[in-house]
C-alpha cells in the first residue's frame, strides 16, 4: 500500500456500514410524540441521512424552532437507547480491509454527532484501514449539503476525480454527485434500488458484502484500473 495514496473510497456509516438506519427511525418518532407531535414512522424513514436540521423543517414545518430543538434533544435521549444493540452490517469490516489493501485511502465521511461516531467507531474497529475520519463537527450543514464530502476529498488529498462514494440514502448519492464524485449506493438504509440509480447512484449492490464480491467489476475497481493508466 502507498504511503500517499491517489485514490479514495469515500463510506457513509450510518445505513451502509452499520445496521443503524432503523434505531434512528425509532428514535425521531418517538421524539415527535414527546412533542405532542404525530409523524408518520414511513415518512420518518423517507428522511434518515438528511441533516437533522432540514429533517426537523421537512417532517415539523408548523413547528417553532423551540419544539424542534426539543424534538432533536429528544431524538438524542432515545437513538442513545439502541446504541448498545447496534450491529456492523454484513461485509462492512472486510470491504474496507479490502478497500484499503488496493492502495485507495478509506474515508468514513459521515456527519453523524460525536457521540454517536465514538460508538460507531468502536463498532467497526478498523483504525488500521481507515485514513480519514469527519464528524458533524466538521460542517454546519450535514447531506445533502455536499460540504462533508468536499472535507473528507480534502483531509484524503483526493480530488473527486479519483474518488467513489458508498452510501445508502439518496442524499449521500445528492451530495457526492454535486463534487463529481461517482456514487454506488446499496439498499441497507432501506431505500432502492431504483430511487437509489434514479438519484445517481452508478451501482446499487444489497449490502457491503455484495460490493466486496463484486469489487473488480464496481466503480472502486474502475478507479484502480484508472489510477494504474494516471
Amino acid at each position: 500500500m502507498p504511503d500517499t495514496p491517489t485514490t479514495a473510497v469515500l463510506f457513509d456509516i450510518d445505513g451502509t456500514l452499520a445496521d443503524s438506519n432503523y434505531a434512528h427511525i425509532d428514535a425521531w418518532w418517538r421524539a415527535f410524540r414527546a412533542v405532542g407531535e404525530s409523524v408518520d414512522a414511513w415518512r420518518v424513514h423517507r428522511a434518515i441521512g438528511m441533516d437533522s436540521s432540514m429533517l426537523l423543517e421537512d417532517l415539523l414545518p408548523d413547528a417553532s424552532d423551540e419544539v424542534r430543538d426539543t424534538a432533536k434533544q429528544f431524538h438524542t435521549a432515545f437513538y442513545s437507547e439502541h446504541m448498545p444493540q447496534l450491529r456492523l452490517l454484513p461485509g462492512a469490516r472486510e470491504l474496507l480491509a479490502a478497500v484499503a489493501a488496493r492502495g485507495h485511502a478509506v474515508v468514513l465521511a459521515t456527519s453523524a454527532p460525536q457521540n454517536e461516531l465514538d460508538r460507531l467507531l468502536d463498532l467497526l474497529d478498523a483504525d488500521e484501514w481507515v485514513s480519514v475520519v469527519t464528524s458533524g463537527e466538521d460542517v454546519e450543514q450535514a447531506k445533502p449539503d455536499p460540504g462533508i464530502v468536499r472535507i473528507a476529498l480534502e483531509r484524503a488529498g483526493v480530488d473527486a476525480d479519483h474518488a467513489v462514494m458508498v452510501g445508502d440514502a439518496m442524499w449521500d448519492v445528492e451530495s457526492s454527485g454535486r463534487v463529481g464524485v461517482t456514487c454506488i449506493g446499496v439498499m441497507t438504509g432501506g431505500i432502492g434500488g431504483d430511487e437509489l440509480r434514479g438519484a445517481g447512484a452508478a451501482a446499487v449492490y444489497d449490502d457491503a458484502a455484495a460490493l466486496l464480491a463484486d469489487l473488480d467489476d464496481s466503480p472502486i475497481g474502475a478507479l484502480e484500473a484508472g489510477s494504474a493508466m494516471s
